[in-house]
C-alpha cells in the first residue's frame, strides 16, 4: 500500500477528531475534564464504551487468537455479563451515592489514606501497562505499513501517536472523549463489517454460504466442557470473564469515569445494560472475521504468520484484496486503538491529579496547570512503556494484557470486595504490603498448580486467586471495630 495514501487517510480522520475537540472543549474547566459536568447522554456513553473496551487489542489480537484458541474467547464474553450485572447493581449505586470523581476515594472513606493511595497506585500501574499494550498494536502496524517504508524510526511513530491523542484531549477531557469515542466505535465496527463482506465476496460466499463455511470450520468451536486441565475450560473462563469485567470496568477509573459523567445513576445503569448486551454480538463478529481470515489464507496459499497478531494486517494490506480494504483496515485500527488510549490517558491524568497529588481542591487556574502537566507526563510514560514492550514482547498481545491484569488488578478486587461486603476495620498502614505480596503469592500458586497437577494450565482464574489472597491478608490485619464513616 502507498504509505502517503495511508497518511492522508489518517490525517483526514484526525481533522474530524480535532473539530469535535474544539466544539466540546469550549469554556471547559476541570469539572468538564474530569466528569463532563455530569451531563453526558447515556446512549452516547454506551456506544462509545464499546470502542474503548475493545480497542486495538480486539481489532488485531482476537481474530488472530482464533488460530490457537478457536472461539473459546466467547466463554469469557459470556462471563462478562455476570460481571456487568455486579457493576450495575453493586458498584454504580455506591459511586453515585458518594458523588465520586475518582472511584478510589471510596477506599479512603472505608479504610484510610494509605489504602486509598495504594488502590490508586495499582490502578495507575495496571492502566499504564494495559494502555501501552493497546497502543503498541497500532504503533507497530503503522510502523510496518508506513514508517518502515519511509525509513522512519519506531520512536517517531510513538511520539506522533501520543501527540495526536494529547492534542485533542488535553482541554475537553471526558466531555470530548464521549463524542470522539462514539465516532471511533462507529469507524471500528464499520471496518470489521466491510472487511467481512469484502472477504466473503472474494470467496464467492453469500450470507448463507458464509454461515455454513464458518460452522464447518474447526476454528469455530465455542465451548470446552470436557478438559478442566486446560486454560480454555468453560468454568475457568466464565468466572474469569466475570471478575475481569468487575476489575477492568467496575474498578477501573477509565471505564467508570464515563459512567460518572452521566446525568444520574439511572442513566448510568441504562448505559451499562445496553453496552453489555451489545458486547456479545460484537465479539462474535470479531471472532467470525478471524475464522474467515484463516480460511481465506488457506484457500489462497497465504502462509499463517508465526505471530497471530499479524494475521489481520498481513491479509488486509498484503495486496491480495482491493486497496480499499487496506484503507478500511488502517482506519478501523486507528479508531479502535485511539478510542481506548484517549480515555485511558484522561483517566490516568484524573487519578494521578486527584488521588496521588491531592490537587482536586486547588483553585481552577492552578488545577488546570497541574492537570496539563500530568497529562504530558502520562503521555511520556506510555510512550516509554510501548518502546520497551516492543523489544520484549513475544506472545499475543491480548494474552499479555489479561495476564498482566490478573496480577495488577487482583489487589484492587480484594480491597473493594472487602470494603463493600465486610464491616471490619483494618490497620491501614499494612495495606501496601498486602497488595505487593498478593501478586507474588498468586504467581507462586500458579507455579505450584502447574507442577502438582499434570497437564494443568492456568488461565485468567489467577485474577480470582489474587483477589482472594488479598482478602485473606486484609482479614489478618483487621479487627471487629465499627465501620468507618463513608
Amino acid at each position: 500500500m502507498n504509505p502517503y495514501l495511508i497518511i492522508g487517510v489518517i490525517l483526514s480522520y484526525f481533522v474530524i477528531l480535532f473539530i469535535i475537540s474544539l466544539k466540546t472543549s469550549r469554556n471547559a474547566d476541570s469539572n468538564t475534564f474530569f466528569v463532563g459536568n455530569r451531563q453526558s447522554s447515556w446512549y452516547l456513553v454506551s456506544f462509545g464504551m464499546i470502542g474503548a473496551s475493545l480497542s486495538g487489542v480486539t481489532f488485531i489480537s482476537v481474530p488472530g487468537w482464533v488460530l490457537t484458541s478457536k472461539f473459546y474467547y466467547m466463554q469469557i464474553v459470556f462471563g462478562y455479563l455476570l460481571g456487568y450485572a455486579t457493576i450495575i447493581h453493586v458498584l454504580l449505586p455506591i459511586y453515585y451515592r458518594l458523588n465520586l470523581t475518582s472511584i478510589y476515594t471510596f477506599l479512603q472513606g472505608r479504610f484510610g489514606t494509605v489504602s486509598y493511595k495504594t488502590g490508586a497506585s495499582f490502578f495507575l500501574l495496571s492502566r499504564l501497562i494495559g494502555s501501552s499494550f493497546r497502543l503498541f498494536i497500532v504503533a507497530n502496524v503503522l510502523q510496518i505499513t508506513i514508517f518502515d517504508k519511509l525509513h522512519i524510526h519506531f520512536a517517531f511513530t510513538i511520539i506522533i501517536t501520543l501527540l495526536f491523542i494529547y492534542l485533542y484531549t488535553f482541554r475537553g477531557g471526558i466531555k470530548t472523549i464521549v463524542w470522539t469515542d462514539t465516532l471511533q466505535t462507529l469507524f471500528m465496527l464499520l471496518a470489521v463489517i466491510l472487511t467481512l463482506i469484502m472477504v466473503s465476496k472474494s470467496m464467492d460466499l453469500d450470507i448463507k454460504g458464509l454461515v455454513t463455511t464458518l460452522k464447518s470450520s474447526e476454528t469455530t468451536t465455542l465451548f470446552n466442557f470436557h478438559d478442566w486441565h486446560k486454560g480454555s475450560f468453560f468454568i475457568k473462563q466464565f468466572l474469569s470473564g466475570a471478575f475481569i469485567t468487575i476489575v477492568m470496568t467496575g474498578l477501573d477509573q477509565d471505564m467508570m469515569q464515563k459512567n460518572l459523567s452521566c446525568r444520574s445513576l439511572r442513566d448510568a445503569q441504562k448505559n451499562m445494560y445496553w453496552y453489555s448486551s451489545l458486547l456479545v454480538p460484537v465479539n462474535l463478529l470479531f471472532l467470525s472475521l478471524g475464522a474467515l481470515l484463516i480460511i481465506y489464507s488457506q484457500t489462497h496459499g497465504i502462509g499463517i504468520p508465526e505471530r497471530s497478531d499479524d494475521l489481520f494486517p498481513l491479509i488486509a494490506t498484503g495486496g491480495t484484496l482491493p486497496t480499499f480494504i487496506g484503507i478500511v483496515f488502517i482506519l478501523g485500527l486507528v479508531a479502535a486503538a485511539y478510542s481506548s488510549a484517549d480515555s485511558a490517558l484522561t483517566a490516568l491524568t484524573t487519578s494521578f491529579t486527584i488521588d496521588i497529588l491531592g490537587a482536586g481542591n486547588l483553585p481552577e487556574a492552578r488545577l488546570k496547570k497541574v492537570r496539563w502537566t500530568v497529562h504530558i507526563f502520562m503521555s511520556i510514560m506510555v510512550g516509554i512503556i510501548i518502546f520497551v514492550f516492543r523489544i520484549m514482547n513475544n506472545e499475543a498481545v491480548i494474552s499479555s494484557l489479561f495476564t498482566a491484569a490478573g496480577y495488577t488488578y487482583g489487589p484492587l478486587l480484594g480491597l473493594f470486595a472487602f470494603g463493600i461486603f465486610s464491616k471490619r476495620k483494618i490497620v491501614d498502614v499494612w495495606v501496601p504490603l498486602i497488595a505487593i505480596l498478593s501478586p507474588l503469592l498468586t504467581y507462586g500458586t500458579k507455579l505450584a498448580l502447574e507442577s502438582l497437577i499434570i497437564n494443568y494450565h492456568s488461565s485468567y482464574e489467577l485474577l480470582l486467586i489474587n483477589g482472594l489472597i488479598t482478602i485473606v491478608g486484609l482479614m489478618i490485619i483487621s479487627g471487629k471495630s465499627e465501620l468507618r464513616t463513608l
